[in-house]
């Protein structure tokens, strides 16, 4: 509350009657970006996820930088998401939605009512050196590289007015906006957005979201499928801890990159879509124009043939190419190439089927 506090009141008045210059404003961003990125890449998606390994130098600026935003150490953060994702939307669910948007977004933090649940759920983690020794030396970690080293900085920039700017900007304001960036994933990505995946939980995509948190705002996603290292899993959706962990991968940084296959992301969305189609229809407070009733029913007939057409046809392509990938002259296999082009074709019947979805009303 403190660092909340400062941040709206002292630092705006701060830089509105002493300024403050590029060098400050471009500190301001690294930090922002680096403790981000230990957050979604590094607590998120490698610690509490495994959704790829890393080498110690990635494991160990994730916890540095993590440590800097003041979300508390990683077996604590991972030890909640972990109950986050296995009681989503219930009691149990740390930062429940159902219990309000405030309750999600900071409340559970500031009127914890029950005692903290035990860490029982983070036993791999304890086996990490670094992960135990910022457990351990989580507070020092947190000051030291939150606001002595921006601060630090500051002072070789610009002396001591660069060093209490720094502090400021690049410490109290960058962690500030970090933990709102981690707040609104647990709230507003569990209120805003579309449910393309699944409806079993109250996660959403929400690409606006996306923006502010380094890709995090593609929840829907997340939630059906947490293990995938992608976040943002079309080529056009901004992701970037997905293209970090992916130009880590290519620099030897990091390795086993966890990837859902494509046709049970499509054979998700097929099903949702379905599910959508007949609640509509089954809806008698939901009132449809005969046209709009006649174009549903023959989505809901066409969505039915797709899947059964994409699941067949996706084991055969498959298959086959699992058989003739260790020789490339036979690749121009007559009938894999046939099978390509039905699940291309498929594909794009999905697609725009899909896309006729839009905008369609849900069920109560």
């Amino acid at each position: 509350m403190g660092i909340a506090l400062t941040s709206i009141t002292v630092v705006p008045y701060y830089v509105w009657t002493q300024g403050i210059d590029l060098f400050q404003i471009a500190l301001f961003f690294l930090f922002f970006i680096a403790t981000g990125l230990s957050i979604t890449l590094g607590y998120h998606r490698l610690f509490a996820h495994k959704a790829f390994k890393a080498k110690w130098p990635v494991r160990f600026l994730t916890l540095m930088f993590g440590a800097a935003t003041f979300e508390n150490c990683v077996l604590a953060w991972t030890s909640d998401h972990r109950r986050h994702h296995k009681h989503v939307d219930h009691a149990e669910d740390p930062y429940d939605i159902s219990q309000g948007f405030w309750y999600a977004h900071i409340g559970w933090i500031l009127f914890k009512t029950m005692p903290p649940p035990p860490w029982d759920n983070v036993m791999d983690l304890r086996k990490d050196k670094l992960v135990v020794l910022q457990s351990r030396f989580y507070l020092p970690i947190a000051l030291l590289v939150s606001f002595a080293l921006p601060a630090f900085i500051g002072w070789l920039w610009a002396g001591p007015s660069g060093a209490l700017t720094a502090f400021l900007v690049a410490g109290v304001f960058r962690v500030f906006a970090v933990q709102q960036m981690t707040f609104f994933i647990n709230s507003l990505c569990h209120t805003i957005g579309d449910r393309p995946y699944s409806s079993n939980c109250s996660a959403r995509d929400s690409w606006i979201m996306a923006i502010f948190t380094f890709g995090e705002g593609y929840h829907n996603y997340h939630h059906e499928f947490q293990h995938d290292y992608r976040n943002g899993v079309k080529w056009w959706q901004w992701d970037p801890t997905k293209w970090t962990i992916w130009t880590l991968s290519k620099l030897g940084m990091v390795s086993d990159l966890r990837r859902v296959q494509e046709k049970k992301i499509i054979a998700a969305q097929l099903t949702e879509a379905r599910r959508r189609v007949r609640n509509t229809l089954a809806n008698t407070s939901i009132h449809l124009e005969a046209r709009r009733e006649e174009l549903l029913r023959a989505a809901n007939a066409r969505l039915d043939e797709l899947a059964e057409r994409w699941s067949g046809l996706m084991d055969y392509y498959i298959h086959r190419a699992e058989e003739l990938k260790e020789s490339a002259a036979e690749m121009t296999d007559q009938k894999l190439k046939e099978a390509r082009e039905a699940v291309e074709e498929i594909r794009r019947e999905i697609r725009e089927t899909l896309a006729l979805l839009d905008g369609l009303p849900q069920a109560a």
